[in-house]
């Protein structure tokens, strides 16, 4: 009643007497209270949920940051690579060389095959040389119209011949896979007390037509006896790192002149024989 004709304002003279302010005064310190707790809870609402917002638009930033920084690593790390293998062609003068990147490698084949992302159309063809500007690589064996498929030195069915490049030695032999550690490629074929020691580096010998005189292979890590016991089987440390294969160039020409062919020996005139050791001239015909 009293709310009531104090909305007609009849009774404003008595609202605002001391007995109905004081008794009034607890209700009024009550509403007030109350008030500031609302507004003190919208407040805190609003204060979390710009944290919230300011926290998630931070951690989106971040990850924009971190994905624009591993893409800068990966353009620096690719650009090192293309200055590498630039520097070798233009130190290589004597091949043609073709880019490539790797695309593709299987688990089952991690150590004897790759995949890369020229091919037919790009003028590759089958016994084609692959390399990097640290070694050889391996060999193209398969030819599709955008891709290749290559064989590398550490496959067991792979054959490069090869030899010791110091000076005294000159030592040949053919390097292939090795099936019970396949980072740890054989040379095979040399002859027991050859000159070959430990530390040795091992360059393609360019017989067999395939590969180019003088790619780097790697460096013998040790030697052994073979099963028979009159040959020695040396183990190379590779050149290349074929764990971290990503851009590979292809020799689509060699200018290089081919190893001299292997030729008889000279004989003294009046002992000559023929392809079956037979004497021929004078008495023997």
């Amino acid at each position: 009643m009293i709310i009531f004709f104090a909305a007609r304002g009849r009774m404003a003279p008595v609202l605002t007497s001391p007995a109905v302010v004081s008794a009034l005064a607890p209700f009024q310190r009550a509403i007030t209270w109350a008030e500031s707790q609302v507004n003190g809870v919208a407040t805190a609402v609003w204060e979390v949920a710009t944290v919230y917002y300011q926290n998630k638009e931070l951690r989106q930033e971040v990850v924009a940051l971190r994905q624009q920084n591993l893409q800068a690593y990966e353009y620096a790390a690719e650009n090192m690579r293309l200055r590498e293998m630039l520097n070798y062609k233009n130190i290589a003068v004597q091949f043609d060389l073709m880019p490539a990147k790797v695309i593709g490698r299987e688990s089952s084949t991690w150590t004897s095959m790759i995949v890369i992302d020229r091919g037919s159309s790009d003028g590759i063809t089958k016994n084609m040389p692959v390399v990097t500007e640290k070694g050889l690589v391996g060999v193209v064996t398969e030819v599709a119209p955008g891709a290749s498929k290559v064989q590398l030195i550490l496959d067991p069915r792979s054959s490069v011949g090869t030899l010791v490049q110091r000076p005294e030695s000159r030592v040949a032999g053919i390097v292939q896979g090795n099936p019970s550690d396949p980072m740890l490629p054989q040379m095979i074929n040399i002859p027991r007390n050859a000159d070959i020691v430990e530390g040795d580096v091992i360059v393609t010998s360019g017989f067999g037509g395939v590969y180019p005189k003088g790619l780097l292979i790697g460096s013998v890590a040790e030697i052994r006896n073979d099963d028979g016991g009159l040959l020695e089987i040396a183990y190379l440390y590779t050149s290349v790192d074929f764990q971290k294969l990503e851009d590979v160039m292809i020799i689509t020409a060699s200018r290089e002149a081919p190893p001299q062919p292997l030729t008889a020996p000279q004989q003294t005139p009046g002992t000559e024989t023929d392809k079956d050791g037979n004497p021929i001239g004078g008495d023997g015909k």
